[in-house]
């Protein structure tokens, strides 16, 4: 997985101040895309362990409410494994921060089994979060 952005101190995705991680690639495409650049599943650097423990460290201060996960797109196939890891890595190490993720795709139609997203992660990765924002 890529990432094409960690926001520090990020008050605008989620309630309270975040840690936010941008994944990179998005099959959706959507119209109005403030970020198209993240369509990309190659733009930004690489996810690597040493970013995932400066997450990890960064969110670990006092003054964060949580971690939130946006993109490009979380969901994207190739992108649900990281994803998963990074999530249960924060359960694990912070149980206090709640995690938010925002998708384009919808719970009912697209994350659901059948759903053009739905994998063996889908589930986990929707029983670990705390909010869904979707569509």
């Amino acid at each position: 997985m890529y990432v094409g952005e960690i926001m520090k101190a990020d008050c605008a995705n989620g309630t309270g101040t975040r840690v936010s991680v941008f994944v990179s690639g998005c099959l959706n495409h959507c119209k109005g895309c403030f970020q198209p650049q993240t369509w990309d599943f190659h733009y930004g650097i690489p996810f690597t362990q040493e970013l995932e423990d400066m997450v990890i460290k960064e969110l670990s201060e006092s003054y964060y409410e949580g971690l939130t996960i946006l993109g490009g797109e979380p969901f994207e196939l190739q992108n649900q494994p990281d994803v998963l890891a990074l999530i249960l890595r924060v359960k694990k190490e912070l149980p206090e921060k709640n995690i938010w993720m925002y998708t384009g795709y919808t719970y009912d139609r697209d994350l659901v089994p059948g759903g053009c997203r739905y994998t063996k992660f889908t589930d986990s990765i929707l029983d670990q979060i705390d909010i869904l924002v979707d569509g």
